[in-house]
Parts: C-alpha cells; sequence; structure tokens
C-alpha cells in the first residue's frame, strides 16, 4: 500500500473536516468550534503522516553493531 495510504488518509481527513464544518452546532461560538475541530484534524493528520513517512523512507539506516560475536551453532551432537 505505501504511499498511496498518505492519500487515502488525507481524503478522510478532508472529508471529517467538511463534515465538522457543515455540522458544527450554532451559536455565538460556532466559530470557534469549527476551527477547533479542523484544526485537531489536521493536526493528528500530519503527526501521523510525518510518524509513518519517516518510518516507510528513514533518513538513517540502521548499523549493525559487532556487540555480541557470531557464535555458530554446533549441531553435530
Amino acid at each position: 500500500m505505501g504511499g498511496l495510504l498518505i492519500f487515502f488518509v488525507l481524503a478522510v481527513v478532508i472529508a471529517l473536516s467538511a463534515a465538522s464544518y457543515l455540522f458544527a452546532p450554532r451559536g455565538p461560538n460556532q466559530t470557534v468550534i469549527r476551527t477547533a475541530l479542523i484544526m485537531t484534524l489536521v493536526s493528528c493528520y500530519l503527526m501521523w503522516a510525518i510518524t509513518y513517512l519517516a518510518q516507510l523512507h528513514p533518513l538513517l539506516q540502521p548499523r549493525h553493531s559487532k556487540i555480541r560475536p557470531h557464535n555458530p551453532v554446533d549441531h553435530s551432537l
């Protein structure tokens, strides 16, 4: 699935943002509620996307550590 998952989740977040914009309760704080919901969705998406992409394409490759010497197992019992 790889990189396409990023765009699928983005589409879900956009749909949820549109729904939260349209169905926010009416009242004097409607703008605050809309802003809070949309900013929460965007912030959660960005955190997830950055973490997912960092694991998908790491900047540094793991290095093999020579902490333990290689001990071949003797199977000639």
